[in-house]
């Protein structure tokens, strides 16, 4: 309510700010025995925590954060992003910044909770590296095939790892066709062993990619 304001965190005074970006911006530049990782994870914390800009400052305390990282792998190129697997987690990364801002200032807890993260962030990469490869493995194998632009985008969407079921009145849906048209299509790659019946399970019959050699399993889930 007006008047009863819940204040979550309260900023250093703008007085001491710049004393304080000196003091941090000389810290992170400098050269420690600090884990790189784990300066990471306090970089990020003393920049949101310091507050300097009335707005941006959970995006430059990530790119912060990013930055050490990139130091801690010794290269530019990174195929994992821990600013987007925060964004994915905000309510968790606010409850966290939050519960440490006003506490004792241990931060074993904020260290515990970016490192699960960074560890989240490196599976999406991975999950998204074996999905490119696996898209890419099955178009090769069948650069030769015929498939109309329902069953490429269909494909595409099972090789992507499709979310629930796929019954053929999903595909017409999808694709904007009869239902007659969505079996046919389903029915042709189910002879060219590239789609197959998932076991009774519903009212719907429903399908999925077939395994094939060498691949990952994606399909629907």
């Amino acid at each position: 309510p007006l008047g009863r304001e819940k204040v979550h965190f309260q900023a250093p005074e703008h007085a001491k700010l710049p004393d304080e970006m000196v003091r941090f911006v000389s810290w992170f530049n400098t050269a420690d025995r600090l884990d790189p990782v784990i300066k990471s994870a306090l970089s990020h914390f003393y920049f949101v925590t310091l507050h300097p800009f009335d707005d941006g400052n959970g995006r430059i305390a990530r790119a912060i954060g990013d930055m050490q990282l990139a130091r801690a792998d010794k290269t530019d190129l990174r195929f994992y992003s821990m600013s987007a697997r925060i964004q994915k987690e905000k309510k968790s990364y606010y409850d966290m910044l939050e519960e440490c801002q006003k506490g004792t200032l241990d931060l074993s807890i904020w260290i515990q909770w970016y490192l699960g993260t960074l560890v989240r962030a490196i599976d999406d990469a991975k999950t998204i590296l074996e999905s490119t490869l696996g898209k890419e493995s099955f178009w090769k194998q069948h650069a030769g095939g015929a498939f109309n632009s329902r069953q490429k985008e269909m494909l595409n969407r099972l090789l992507d790892g499709f979310k629930g079921k796929l019954t053929s009145s999903k595909w017409a849906k999808i694709t904007k066709c009869s239902q007659d048209t969505a079996q046919r299509d389903i029915n042709d790659l189910i002879q060219r062993s590239i789609l197959e019946k998932e076991e009774a399970g519903g009212r719907s019959t429903s399908y999925r990619l077939r395994r094939q050699p060498g691949s990952h399993d994606r399909g629907s889930g």
